[in-house]
């Protein structure tokens, strides 16, 4: 099979902390930003693969039932049968969302450069990956930048979104390693928050022009509200959002990532596919959760004949 789209990186299970009767009970859920990107394209009818390791135990089994509900390819997730499978849980709380990860020793930290499954890029279009792949531990970031030059040498197009966690590691070591990563890559997907971190600039299309410096060729940098700017060498578009009631912004900016990379895919031109991609986005604000809000392609369509984006 070929694949439009290959992500790297750690698929997790999810634990919402909520009150029921006055107890607390945790709401069973899915994430991890970069399988929320494959599921992402698979839902606009992208061919999508996933590449990490799980571990042998139920959450494990769980997400593979997942990734193979959502015909996102798993044949490239290794199991690890002396590493658990990576898991967070949410706390709501009056100022938002309080976020505990565990997934220190997990099957996808230790996965290492000679797991990867180079044979498969001669047939791949794009391949993704983002800070967090890369910020999970050493064998990952290493592996990181071995997929990125694997999938140049084959001819792949490679995204990269910097999905900046602080959590994970300090931020001279994340702008070393994201700026290192984004040099080698052809598409760079960053927000505006992160980029205003890693780079010290303020400007929107300051730090455009900085990234297009670096050696991408298409920069969609993410501004939440404002939509996305989109820019090549020789074109750059503000693309608006479209108009919705958002109730929760978790995995929007995936869901971006996701669906424009499978426009990409499919031939349209960056601006054409950030415009379907805003849509996809905000459609995800509409719900709750990372996955379940993620929209299939008729609900996009409908929604951009709508005249909403």
């Amino acid at each position: 099979m070929a694949f439009d789209l290959l992500c790297f990186g750690e698929p997790l299970m999810e634990l919402t902390r909520v009150s029921r009767g006055g107890a607390p009970v945790y709401v069973p859920g899915y994430g991890g930003d970069t399988m929320n990107c494959a599921i992402a394209a698979a839902r606009q009818g992208a061919r999508a693969g996933y590449i990490s390791a799980l571990g042998e135990d139920a959450f494990g089994v769980e997400l593979r039932a997942l990734l193979a509900a959502e015909k996102v390819d798993d044949r490239f997730v290794r199991s690890d049968p002396d590493a658990p499978t990576g898991l967070y849980v949410i706390t709501p709380s009056p100022a938002g969302r309080d976020f505990a990860y565990y997934r220190a020793g997990s099957a996808a930290s230790r996965y290492r450069p000679a797991d990867l499954p180079a044979d498969v890029l001669a047939d791949t279009k794009i391949v993704q990956l983002s800070g967090i792949s890369q910020a999970i531990g050493e064998g990952p970031c290493d592996a990181g930048f071995r997929l990125i030059e694997a999938a140049r040498a084959a001819g792949c197009q490679v995204a990269y979104d910097t999905n900046l966690r602080l959590k994970l590691w300090s931020l001279e070591r994340a702008r070393a390693i994201m700026h290192g990563a984004l040099e080698r890559c052809t598409i760079a997907l960053p927000s505006i928050d992160d980029s205003r971190v890693l780079t010290g600039l303020e400007d929107a299309d300051a730090i455009v022009d900085l990234y297009l410096s670096r050696g991408p060729s298409i920069v969609a940098m993410k501004m939440g509200e404002q939509g996305v700017l989109v820019a090549t060498a020789s074109q750059r578009r503000r693309v608006p959002p479209i108009k919705v009631t958002p109730v929760d912004a978790t995995g929007a900016g995936d869901a971006f990532g996701g669906s424009f990379l499978a426009r990409l895919a499919a031939g349209d031109d960056p601006f054409t596919a950030a415009r379907y991609a805003n849509a996809a986005a905000a459609l995800t604000t509409t719900g709750y959760g990372a996955v379940a809000p993620i929209p299939k392609a008729r609900d996009v369509c409908l929604a951009l004949e709508r005249g909403e984006g």
